[in-house]
């Protein structure tokens, strides 16, 4: 199997996992955080919400400049709206990764701020960091909603909560 399409069944996968945490965030705890250097649920969800647009980027340009773009997250304010620009930004990897080439993948990509730079990589690496970040994020929201006493969907198998445990 290509790269590519590992890439298109793992974003597909995640994207479904991570639609079952997105719904269970209450629009009444926007603001909470559960510590003043943490984000708030909104910061946090909808910075998940907008990671597979990475995926999109970083396929599709040389590098990020954060001097350089008006690349801005959304304004997000409900689960719903939530949900859609996540749909939006996983339709958007979706097509980037069915459109590109595998050779695509070895081509450098760079993360920086002017001169500054903070990642030097291939676009198939970056690919990646994106798809990781969906889930490294994720299981942080995971412990936002457990500290708010939601219960917790399963990921990779039935949660606790889904147990009965």
């Amino acid at each position: 199997m290509s790269l590519l399409k590992t890439f298109l069944k793992e974003l597909a996968h995640e994207a479904q996992t991570t639609r079952k945490f997105l719904e269970r965030v209450p629009n009444d705890q926007f603001d909470w955080q559960p510590h003043p250097k943490s984000m708030t649920i909104k910061r946090l969800t909808t910075h998940i919400t907008d990671l597979p647009n990475w995926i999109t980027m970083s396929l599709t340009t040389d590098e990020l400049d954060f001097n350089n773009t008006n690349w801005q997250e959304a304004v997000l304010n409900s689960s719903a709206e939530l949900l859609a620009n996540f749909e939006k930004a996983v339709q958007s990897g979706t097509q980037s990764l069915e459109q590109a080439k595998e050779e695509t993948l070895d081509e450098p990509w760079v993360l920086r701020q002017g001169d500054e730079i903070f990642m030097t990589c291939t676009k198939g690496e970056m690919a990646r960091t994106a798809l990781n970040q969906i889930v490294h994020h994720r299981a942080q929201l995971g412990v936002y909603l457990r500290l708010l006493n939601i219960p917790i969907p399963g990921s990779y198998g039935p949660s606790a909560d889904e147990q009965g445990f």
